[in-house]
């Protein structure tokens, strides 16, 4: 039988690995060509692994938990038919083999005892991450030394910086020694306090946090602690756009087949207030500012199970009104059903968040890394008003809604912070009402 090699596929331009989640195959279970093999995810996005090939599954390379490279082989199938390929390699085989095959076989079995003799595993006090374990494996370090090292990670657990810095400091350190990771400047290298014990009694229950819910938790607490966060507020009169809206949405509907929301709109705002401040639109790498050429805006989306993910609108600057609606609609009915690609939440420049959905008149969200910068939506209410017109000031009905932007202080100051969401006010409050779409 050939053997043909189940290879992880590239899963976008910017996706490098993946996390094996679930194999939905056991080794001798028969497999269809495009029958999925294996569940993976990337950082939010989950998919599976469909065969090529007929055959039977007589290899797993890779385990649940562990971090595999695109292009990697995760897995033998053996099919049925025998190329011309194949035949070449099992006439190669059986010849003899020459000293420097055997003694590479031999290095590969001594080195996969030794993976297998101490593998790296999450304990009860102390959890790591795939990656974190992912390195130990391929650095060959302990058990023993990786428990050793100091992380300043929450709760104490260890980063990838923190695995890093042990890595280049093993050579002057004995193995056992903790070593305390560095941290960037201005904040302290203390190590992080230990979380406070909770009391669990007989009636409480515990709640094991989904992947994906460890993962969001690591991201919020890392972005806090990287950048320096500061708000500023706005309130914006939104009455042209619920009138205007309500105008046309039923004709929309009919015409495009899905509904008008508020969200393009917005975006729209966003898009252009950035190409007015694009010292907005940039990510920090030490001590070097990257001021980004696209303006790819992010959008937080409700999953099924409440969390959150953020699929990316790519160049929202170049679409128009409808075309924004459309993206917006698509990414939002992708993420709900789970059929989002890895390259869709990849390579955002800028984030917004409606939180008005939930019922909040505003918010302070926590931003989005590498970006600098995110806005929260609040809720659309129906407000009394002073209304200035030439015959003097009234007070009347009007939709008003928050805006909350979220900036980086390290490199965003008050002034453009505050200059960057009155812009996206200004273009909200001027929204021509006989506008077509």
């Amino acid at each position: 039988m050939a053997k043909f090699e189940l290879k992880l596929p590239k899963m976008g331009e910017s996706v490098a690995e993946a996390t094996i989640t679930n194999w939905l195959k056991n080794v001798g279970d028969t497999v269809e060509l495009d029958e999925a093999v294996l569940e993976i995810a990337t950082d939010k996005v989950d998919s599976e692994v469909p065969s090529e090939v007929e055959g039977v599954l007589s290899e797993i390379l890779f385990q649940v938990d562990d971090v595999v490279q695109v292009g990697q082989t995760i897995a033998i199938i053996e099919t049925a038919a025998e190329s011309k390929d194949a035949v070449q390699k099992v006439e190669a085989n059986e010849a003899e083999p020459s000293k420097e095959l055997v003694s590479e076989v031999e290095k590969t079995v001594v080195a996969a005892q030794e993976s297998v003799q101490t593998p790296v595993q999450s304990t009860t006090e102390r959890f790591y991450s795939p990656l974190v374990k992912s390195i130990a494996k391929k650095e060959n370090i302990s058990q023993e030394q990786l428990d050793a090292i100091a992380g300043s990670g929450k709760d104490g657990r260890v980063t990838k910086n923190d695995i890093l810095i042990y890595l280049e400091n093993r050579t002057d350190q004995p193995a056992a020694q903790p070593v305390v990771a560095s941290q960037p400047k201005a904040v302290s290298t203390q190590p992080a306090p230990k979380a406070t014990p909770v009391s669990v009694n007989g009636q409480d229950e515990i709640i094991e946090m989904t992947r994906m819910g460890k993962l969001i938790a690591h991201h919020m607490v890392e972005s806090v602690q990287t950048s320096a966060h500061v708000q500023s507020f706005i309130e914006v009169d939104v009455t042209n756009i619920w009138n205007w809206r309500n105008k046309v949405k039923a004709t929309f509907a009919k015409r495009e087949g899905e509904n008008l929301t508020f969200t393009p709109i917005f975006m729209e705002a966003v898009a252009k207030a950035i190409k007015d401040y694009p010292m907005i639109n940039i990510s920090v790498d030490g001590d070097k500012i990257i001021k980004r050429k696209n303006i790819n805006l992010g959008m937080a989306a409700a999953l099924a199970d409440g969390n959150l993910i953020v699929p990316v609108i790519k160049n929202a600057d170049q679409l128009n009104l409808l075309g924004m609606a459309k993206a917006v609609n698509d990414l939002a009915d992708r993420a709900r059903t789970g059929k989002l690609k890895p390259d869709d939440t990849q390579g955002g420049t800028y984030t917004v968040t409606n939180v008005g959905t939930f019922g909040s008149v505003m918010g302070t969200p926590i931003i989005n890394q590498p970006q600098v910068g995110i806005l929260a939506l609040g809720a659309i209410r129906k407000v009394p008003a002073v209304i200035e017109t030439p015959e003097g000031d009234f007070i009347g009905i009007r939709h008003k809604m928050f805006l909350s932007h979220s900036y980086d202080h390290r490199v965003v100051n008050g002034a453009l912070g505050g200059q960057f969401v009155k812009r996206v006010a200004e273009y909200l409050e001027a929204f021509d009402v006989n506008r077509e779409i």
